[in-house]
């Protein structure tokens, strides 16, 4: 007999803004606890020593956690400038110093160069795999690791504030898999400077931006007093940019027995209209509750992911 979860089947997201000095999977931890439900996952991790928005699935939203690891992704941070570190964060070994303090022009003018689709080694401190383990736990060990360069996108980046000689402060939008400290060790060495990250918060993940993040210890007061739904989001949050069809109870029923269903024509024409490139994938619906996410293909639209609310 299968063992029984914990907890209760609770789904839908938690628009997290992690408190510094957690790891995402303490945070994951402490919000499941708090919320007492069975299941949890994050999309996308944050550093300890970052700060901001930490998206957390609950149950059946679990199943829509790579379409936010996919989404594009804000962070504002500070770079200070004079001291090179192991993991090009504030609290790593100092590997280099240096007296260059670039101006606010000079960090604008070399900007260009690193916005695009562009190729970026991780830093040795990253959660990149490396025969099995993570590029992290090899680094701490003292094991040097050559990381592979690869493809990442920057949609934007720009110079937001400069408080003093040694600090600037900029704003990234990017896509999965760049690394702030890997763009900042990298603009440091085009301008001939030894630099980190002081300071990092991200401010958006795909729809989820500050305006709707849930500090934890308000999230945990929410749960203590018994108003816990407040904070919790439904599961079609991660999927606010895939095209919708509205089904009728005939047709949910039959893709939840993993069956597919046959699209009406001009159903399947204004669901091809809103399909982005290359995509296929659209969300099923009955009323409000979400049913299923699939794959439409030659006029039918076949289950991938199937949703077990009521």
């Amino acid at each position: 007999m299968a063992r029984r979860r914990k907890g209760e089947a609770l789904s839908g997201w938690i628009c997290l803004d992690k408190p510094l000095d957690l790891t995402s999977t303490q945070a994951v931890g402490r919000v499941r606890r708090a919320l007492g439900a069975q299941k949890a996952g994050h999309a996308g991790t944050l550093d300890p020593l970052a700060t901001g928005i930490l998206p957390i699935a609950l149950g059946e939203a679990t199943k829509t956690v790579p379409f936010l690891m996919d989404a594009a992704k804000t962070y504002r941070f500070t770079i200070e400038w004079g001291r090179a570190t192991a993991g090009f964060d504030r609290e790593g070994a100092v590997t280099a110093t240096s007296d260059v303090r670039p101006t606010r022009a000079a960090v604008e003018a070399a900007l260009p160069a690193f916005v695009g689709e562009i190729q970026q080694v991780p830093p040795a401190f990253s959660a990149v795999k490396v025969d099995g383990e993570r590029a992290y736990d090899l680094a701490r060990e003292g094991v040097e690791v050559e990381l592979e360069p690869r493809p990442v996108t920057i949609y934007g980046v720009e110079v937001v504030g400069q408080p003093d000689a040694d600090h600037v402060d900029l704003e990234l939008r990017c896509g999965k898999g760049a690394y702030v400290r890997a763009l900042v060790r990298d603009l440091a060495e085009a301008l001939g400077a030894c630099a980190h990250v002081s300071a990092l918060r991200r401010t958006a993940v795909g729809s989820l931006t500050e305006a709707r993040a849930i500090p934890l210890e308000k999230l945990e007061e929410l749960c203590h007093s018994g108003a816990r739904l407040e904070a919790l989001l439904p599961v079609e949050t991660a999927l606010d940019d895939i095209p919708a069809l509205a089904l009728t109870t005939e047709d949910a029923f039959r893709l939840t027995q993993g069956r597919s269903i046959v699209l009406l024509p001009r159903q399947a024409e204004a669901l091809k209209a809103k399909l982005t490139p290359g995509s296929r994938t659209v969300t099923a619906f009955e009323g409000e509750r979400i049913v299923a996410l699939c794959e439409m293909r030659a006029g039918r639209l076949n289950p991938v992911r199937v949703f077990q609310l009521t």
